[in-house]
């Protein structure tokens, strides 16, 4: 079964800095590309970033290009989303995402 679990969200001001972890388990996951998107309050899925199987090709959204770096420890079936120069429209629930299969959410709210 795959399993999806993110971690590392919570509250941080303006220009802060987070990193997001994202442990995988039932599948290879050196084998698939993997994506982060997010949702913020009251609004729909936003597709943010992707990494490829090797992690060494990725995308990033306009919104969050220069700010948020994905990276991937193949070794360690983990998943990474450095995120800084947070800003209150970051404001969402994060999740990882293989296909379409997401984790549970780690929510990350930037405020003062």
């Amino acid at each position: 079964e795959v399993q999806l679990v993110e971690s590392g969200g919570g509250l941080v001001q303006p220009g802060g800095s987070l990193r997001l972890s994202c442990a995988a388990s039932g599948f290879t996951f050196n084998k698939y590309d993997m994506d982060w998107v997010r949702q913020a309050p009251g609004k729909g899925l936003e597709w943010i970033s992707v990494i490829n199987s090797g992690g060494g090709g990725t995308s990033y959204a306009d919104s969050v290009k220069g700010r948020f770096t994905t990276t991937r420890d193949n070794a360690q079936n983990i998943l990474y989303l450095q995120m800084k120069s947070l800003k209150p429209e970051d404001t969402a629930v994060y999740y990882c995402q293989r296909g379409t299969v997401r984790g549970q959410g780690t929510q990350v709210t930037v405020s003062s």
